[in-house]
């Protein structure tokens, strides 16, 4: 599945979890997904905990992340400039 249809899964919503990043509309923020991944649980984890969920929902969010944070700045702040 290419880059454009992965990321086609990562949904918002403003009605639903304040309008964060979620998979597919449903109640699943992406940072959900990745806190799960960071906390080692297996993509079989996963997967098995939401029956629903799909392992390119996954991919999607790996994805979503890595896209976001590729555009991540950050800037030295005063006290780092001086040092």
């Amino acid at each position: 599945m290419d880059d454009v249809r992965l990321l086609q899964r990562i949904t918002y919503s403003p009605n639903i979890l304040g309008g964060k990043p979620i998979i597919r509309g449903r109640r699943l923020a992406v940072e959900h997904v990745l806190g799960m991944l960071a906390a080692a649980h297996t993509q079989e984890d996963i997967l098995q905990d939401f029956p629903w969920l799909e392992r390119e929902d996954i991919q999607a969010c790996l994805l979503y992340a890595a896209r976001m944070v590729g555009r991540e700045r950050l800037e030295p702040t005063l006290h780092e400039a001086s040092t």
